[in-house]
């Protein structure tokens, strides 16, 4: 039987009892019908699962003891960086969701010139920390323990200027200089992908990833939408050099 996997915040060893989180508990407790005595896994992004029994189940709280801790292989071999346009909504779930499934292992959404989503600073701290939760939520659903982090949103070109040098720097163009046939990459450095948002890069961003080092990567003669152009990049990325046999 498949256990319930959850995401917590806090330190975690074997020996020590743990109170989940309200979300959590409210699911194992009310949804699931979980009872004392029942296994279930939890995971803090360290890279292990810690297997534990739930101890305690109160109106408000359910407690687990962990009894064990393993540590989990799921991760690629292929860093995989995701360079996202910020989409409306449902979309950017959809991109994050399903990109940890498939083994990105860190977001870093943008704004760029063509952005139709506009947040000010409190509407984008909790879309933030909205998209750290769908992507923990990803983690406990694939069987990932390592977490992949989501940056604060940034302009495209202060998004440019944090990025640590190095690495393979892809946008994905029909007419762009580099084809799957031909790709080279490193297992040693990251693959950055740029995916532009719901209008696409305008002139003035393609400048700006250029001159960063962004090379164009052909990925068959159509034009994707930005919910559908990253997926496809690092599905094909990880079939070809990840762990996607």
């Amino acid at each position: 039987m498949r256990l319930t996997r959850v995401h917590v915040e806090t330190e975690l060893a074997p020996g020590r009892e743990v109170a989940l989180p309200e979300g959590p508990a409210t699911h194992l407790a009310r949804v699931l019908r979980h009872e004392v005595g029942d296994a279930c896994v939890l995971f803090n992004g360290d890279g292990r699962d810690y297997h534990g029994r739930i101890s305690a189940v109160g109106k408000r709280e359910v407690r687990v003891e962990i009894v064990s801790a393993e540590t989990v292989a799921r991760e690629s071999p292929l860093r995989l960086v995701l360079l996202q346009g910020v989409a409306r909504g449902e979309k950017m779930d959809l991109i994050l969701q399903k990109a940890t499934e498939l083994g990105a292992s860190a977001f870093h959404p943008l704004w760029s010139q063509r952005s139709e989503v506009k947040l000010d600073a409190a509407r984008a701290d909790k879309r933030l920390a909205h998209w750290r939760s769908v992507v923990a939520s990803a983690c406990e659903q694939s069987g990932r323990a390592a977490v992949p982090e989501v940056a604060a949103p940034l302009a495209l070109a202060a998004a440019l200027a944090a990025l640590a040098p190095g690495g393979l720097r892809l946008i994905l163009d029909p007419d762009g200089e580099l084809g799957f046939s031909t790709l080279q990459v490193d297992a040693a450095a990251p693959v950055l992908l740029a995916i532009g948002p719901e209008g696409g890069w305008s002139p003035s961003d393609r400048e700006q990833l250029r001159a960063a080092g962004f090379q164009g990567l052909r990925l068959g003669p159509r034009i994707l939408r930005t919910e559908t152009a990253g997926l496809a990049a690092i599905a094909a990325l990880q079939a070809r050099f990840g762990d996607l046999a």
